[in-house]
């Protein structure tokens, strides 16, 4: 098994299968004389983010790519693994995860224990870009430069491959979740209107764009949320012009993280990279108009992966598939 453990979404590949599920990253439990029972993980946990009641938690385990809650995480793990199980004959499966690039060892070690302990029999680790690479169908085997940008929900991972391996890589901690936090603290300044987490995806998903429309407003949608100014509930219009202004902030993060990396590449892989281009990968791929965005920064070609949400545990699925000629980048021990 591959599982692809996201800041938002986790995603399980079984070996000659493909993926066999896909679920938010979130696990609503009970608190009762201070233990935790689990209620609900992934897609009806997610429903519940922002609307419990007291005696109810609801979150995600996962922050910025690495484990926040480690026994919540342990928890989501065990019923995700269980829950393709069911359908199938293996008991202690062999499980590689893959890790951001910037996990310390503690943090690496956090997740293989939590792997381990959730029932798996051997648990690997691989990093994120590579992963990345492979999903989205990238010769990175071959002695060339392959510049490979992964945004997910906490972080972006920017890397230079070449012969199966990472040359240069920089995880910089901006991702969706950071989209999300500043649409919603726009909206709050420019429009006194408080909104959840929930919208804010909403919105993000619907009308982000990573630069401002042609005709200054582009197309908009209505917002529902909290009157800051006498507290009642509201509704009003918002506009991709004012979303761009909002997600300004983390899309030049995300080019300057693309930009540093270009500067740290060796000459001859940065040549390889001006003829190949940029591959963007991770769920944050599909912001409108990314592309465009870090093609008028970097002045090279950007492509978007086929199936960019997928293409991490794509990848890692294929690691398991081609365990032998990948075996330097999956990491056992430790």
């Amino acid at each position: 098994m591959a599982i692809d453990l996201g800041t938002a979404n986790t995603l399980v590949y079984v070996k000659g299968r493909g993926i066999v599920l896909s679920e938010p990253s979130v696990v609503a439990y009970h608190v009762k004389d201070g233990i935790k029972k689990v209620l609900a993980v992934g897609e009806d946990a997610k429903l519940m983010l922002g609307r419990t009641p007291g005696s109810i938690e609801a979150i995600r385990p996962m922050r910025e790519g690495v484990i926040a809650d480690f026994d919540v995480a342990e928890e989501m793990i065990k019923y995700f693994i269980r829950k393709v199980h069911k359908r199938s004959t293996f008991s202690k499966p062999k499980i590689i995860v893959c890790v951001p690039h910037g996990a310390t060892p503690v943090e690496k070690r956090a997740i293989r224990q939590s792997v381990l302990s959730a029932g798996a029999r051997r648990a690997g680790l691989i990093a994120e870009p590579i992963a990345a690479a492979i999903g989205a169908g990238m010769p990175i085997t071959d002695p060339t430069g392959n510049m490979v940008v992964d945004i997910g929900g906490g972080t972006t991972e920017v890397a230079v491959l070449s012969l199966g391996d990472i040359v240069y890589a920089r995880s910089v901690r901006v991702g969706g979740d950071r989209m999300d936090e500043a649409i919603i603290s726009y909206l709050r300044r420019q429009q006194n209107l408080l909104i959840g987490e929930s919208t804010a995806e909403r919105i993000k998903t619907s009308i982000g764009t990573a630069r401002m429309p042609d005709d200054g407003r582009g197309a908009s949608m209505k917002v529902r949320g909290r009157d800051l100014l006498n507290g009642v509930p509201k509704e009003i219009e918002v506009t991709q012009a004012q979303i761009a202004e909002a997600l300004s902030e983390p899309v030049q993060q995300i080019c300057e993280a693309v930009m540093t990396a270009l500067e740290a590449t060796p000459p001859d892989l940065a040549a390889d990279i001006v003829d190949r281009g940029v591959m963007l990968t991770g769920g944050g791929a599909l912001l409108g108009d990314l592309d465009l965005a870090l093609r008028e920064q970097t002045g090279l070609a950007v492509s978007i992966a086929d199936e960019s949400l997928n293409c991490v545990a794509l990848g890692t699925g294929k690691a398991l598939e081609y365990e032998k000629q990948l075996r330097h980048a999956i990491d056992y021990d430790s």
